[in-house]
């Protein structure tokens, strides 16, 4: 059956959950068969490893007809294709290539628009760029009808310029916060929730505020705070509004962070698949997170083999801080799967590579992931070495500051010590003792929990017993 209906397999494997809810809610078939496969696409969507089981008896072109029509409705609410459609006209429009098909859809839009619009400021943007193509053109009943759009809407458009300023002004902070450049980033909260909230602005600038948002939660750790306006967009999605491929991939990331956070594990690993269905801009990124829960959940060997399958991807990104990422996870998936000779030389070698772009960007967890690598190979000397070259200990001080961080490093490199005869017994029970009251009361449990975990595996047997 599979061979009969590979592409209409393929085309229904890549649906998610939200495209499936939408389709559900918006059929009128009269057909049973149809209905019943649309059920089953839907139900394997909701699934892990999910099997298509289609019924052999039904005449294939339904099959074909479906499929037609469920492309047909995605495509109709996808926001993406639409900001596509309207960068294709622009083009169209300066070098006097629009057809008059186009140009009848164009005006057709303009003279049906209901506030707001996903991308209203590009449609804005459009219409003054088509203004002066009928100017010119003496085409004035269709330039009365675009010039009322613009005067109609200038004051709605100036509101979602300041506010698109005022969003990169937010992002800066934020970022800069994250990565221990600045203080604070919550003064920006209130303002971005106003945003997301606002039904007057267009969707675009909304889901913009609602991932600033999201990034001064996880910030924060006022992750509950986050399951209301997560909540509010799954409704939405499920309505077909906001939708895009790219978009839900990026609420079902935001979905395994933060049940991650609350040590949902199950639930984090069933959203990450969601994102990776599709491969996106951010596909690496997802695959690091997912990777993540995978190893949480000590699903080692599923893990290694996600970063294998997803290696090819990773070569071609340009995005530093996902790339180094990447290679992290995929030392860690080695080092899990006892395959720590093979981690230590995929660090060394990326190591040798892209040292000025890991000190950059992610140095903290990737020495802290090599450093698991040599201590189980016994290579203490190479550890100091390292800590030595790049100040490492020096550089973990200033990364204190970040929301998320965990002495790792500093951790290792005091086992490391203790193995080579540089303290002893007493001293190393001391430390940690010292180390743990200080951390406990500012670390993430699970994050903490984890750590312990990952530092009792490399302790000596003669410390097995130790509690932390």
């Amino acid at each position: 059956m599979r061979s009969k209906l590979q592409k209409f397999t393929e085309y229904a494997s890549s649906l998610l959950p939200h495209e499936t809810a939408y389709l559900l809610s918006v059929e009128t078939f009269e057909d049973e068969d149809r209905r019943d496969i649309l059920l089953k696409i839907d139900a394997y969507c909701k699934k892990l490893n999910g099997t298509h089981d289609y019924d052999e008896r039904i005449d294939k072109r339904k099959y074909s007809h479906l499929k037609n029509w469920m492309e047909s409705r995605l495509s109709a609410v996808d926001v993406d294709e639409r900001f596509e459609w309207m960068a294709d006209l622009e083009k169209k429009i300066m070098t006097d290539s629009i057809q008059m098909s186009e140009e009848k859809q164009l005006l057709k839009e303009i003279k049906n628009y209901e506030a707001p619009g996903f991308y209203f400021i590009r449609l804005y943007e459009l219409v003054k760029v088509y203004r002066h193509f009928l100017l010119i053109r003496m085409r004035y009943s269709d330039h009365q009808l675009v010039q009322d759009f613009l005067f109609n809407n200038e004051t709605a458009y100036q509101k979602s310029i300041q506010i698109n300023e005022k969003l990169h002004e937010a992002t800066y902070d934020i970022v800069q916060h994250y990565s221990g450049q600045s203080e604070e980033s919550l003064q920006w909260e209130h303002w971005l929730k106003e945003v997301f909230y606002d039904d007057d602005l267009d969707g675009h600038l909304r889901y913009m505020a609602f991932i600033r948002l999201a990034f001064i939660k996880f910030n924060y750790q006022k992750f509950n705070e986050l399951l209301e306006p997560l909540d509010y967009l799954d409704k939405q999605f499920s309505k077909g509004a906001y939708y895009s491929k790219r978009i839900l991939s990026n609420y079902y990331n935001t979905r395994v962070m933060l049940h991650s956070k609350f040590g949902e594990y199950q639930k984090a690993m069933f959203y990450g698949y969601l994102s990776i269905r599709n491969k996106t801009h951010d596909y690496i990124l997802y695959v690091n997170n997912l990777c993540a829960v995978l190893l949480r959940l000590k699903k080692n060997e599923d893990a290694l083999e996600l970063m294998k399958l997803a290696s090819g991807e990773m070569k071609t990104t340009k995005n530093f801080h996902n790339r180094i990422g990447f290679v992290s996870f995929y030392v860690e998936a080695l080092n899990k799967n006892k395959l720590y000779k093979n981690a230590e030389n995929y660090a060394e070698t990326y190591l040798k590579a892209f040292e000025k772009e890991i000190l950059q960007y992610r140095w903290h967890l990737f020495f802290s992931v090599f450093f698991e690598a040599l201590l189980y190979r016994n290579q203490y000397g190479k550890i100091f070495r390292l800590e030595r070259k790049y100040k490492l200990l020096e550089r973990d001080k200033s990364y204190q500051s970040k929301a998320n961080y965990l002495p790792t490093i500093p951790w290792y490199i005091e086992i490391a010590k203790y193995i080579s005869g540089q303290n002893n017994n007493k001293q190393l029970l001391a430390y940690f003792d010292n180390e743990l009251k200080t951390i406990r009361e500012s670390a993430n449990p699970s994050r903490l929990e984890n750590l312990i975990s990952n530092v009792k595996e490399v302790l000596p047997s003669e410390l097995a017993g130790l509690k932390l």
